[in-house]
């Protein structure tokens, strides 16, 4: 029986706040982003999202006495930390992970309550697929199945002060790019992975473009590096497509949040962003 090979997709991105989801939190609403009310998985991690149209970005952490029930997140550094997929079958994609050798653990199911925009209550429901956790440094990349979609996808959560539309940019930073793509150009086919002029290597994602780039290239882009940084392949920076980017400059002025206007940009360093630099275009 074939095993399809899937479709790089953003699903949605990973920002590891550990125990500090009230500082994380109160920090993105000043950046202008709405989020949904803190959520608590049956696994032990807490939650806040910023849902788009068609990804998220999700800020990952635990409330007090819960560092132990998933201590295996808290181990990578805090900021962006995930890396994660569009599913249609967890199942299907754990067996295209087994014979591309990439396989971590079998698919894992959990669920977390809702309150929906108009006070109803439901759950969110997902089974998600891992690739291997020694392939994926400082983060996790894994499959993310949605078996209850209108439970994150409510269009009242996707309207932010700040205009955001999308998740544009993933961006990991490599002392070796093409070495960090490597592992993604097995799972989805060499021919997704694109060399750019300027160095970089990108995957187009949907609605979203992931960036393989060197330090150098990363800098330039989007300004200093997180302050830990170790050399290391790791997740540094993310960019947002926006309806306007007024919008974005007045909430960040709102907010008090320092940011550098550019030509056709607005950057908020990782200094400024929770260790990951963001930009608003």
């Amino acid at each position: 029986m074939s095993v399809p090979v899937p479709q790089p997709i953003l699903d949605h991105a990973v920002i590891n706040v550990a125990d500090q989801l009230d500082a994380a939190s109160a920090l993105f609403r000043r950046l202008g982003f709405q989020l949904t009310e803190r959520g608590h998985h049956s696994l032990g991690s807490s939650n806040h999202l910023a849902v788009f149209g068609e990804n998220y970005l999700e800020l990952l952490g635990y409330e007090p006495g819960k560092a132990a029930r998933r201590a295996d997140l808290w181990q990578a550094p805090l900021g962006l930390s995930g890396l994660v997929w569009k599913s249609s079958e967890a199942d299907s994609e754990y067996q295209h992970l087994q014979r591309q050798d990439l396989d971590g653990d079998p698919p894992a199911s959990f669920h977390r309550p809702v309150t929906l925009p108009d006070g109803a209550g439901t759950e969110a429901r997902f089974r998600t697929v891992r690739l291997r956790p020694s392939l994926i440094p400082n983060g996790r990349s894994f499959f993310c199945q949605h078996l209850t979609p209108e439970a994150v996808w409510q269009p009242a959560w996707q309207a932010h002060p700040n205009g955001v539309r999308n998740i544009s940019e993933f961006v990991i930073v490599a002392q070796d790019p093409a070495l960090s793509a490597q592992v993604y150009s097995h799972l989805f086919g060499s021919g997704k992975i694109i060399a750019c002029p300027e160095g970089a290597f990108v995957l187009r994602a949907g609605a979203a473009t992931v960036r393989f780039a060197s330090a150098d290239y990363a800098q330039q882009r989007f300004g200093p590096l997180p302050e830990d940084y170790d050399g290391s392949a790791r997740m540094v920076a993310l960019g947002f497509v926006t309806d306007d980017l007024t919008k974005v400059t007045t909430a960040l002025l709102a907010g008090d949040v320092s940011f550098e206007q550019q030509s056709e940009a607005i950057l908020v360093e990782s200094g400024q962003g929770f260790h990951l630099a963001l930009r608003f275009t």
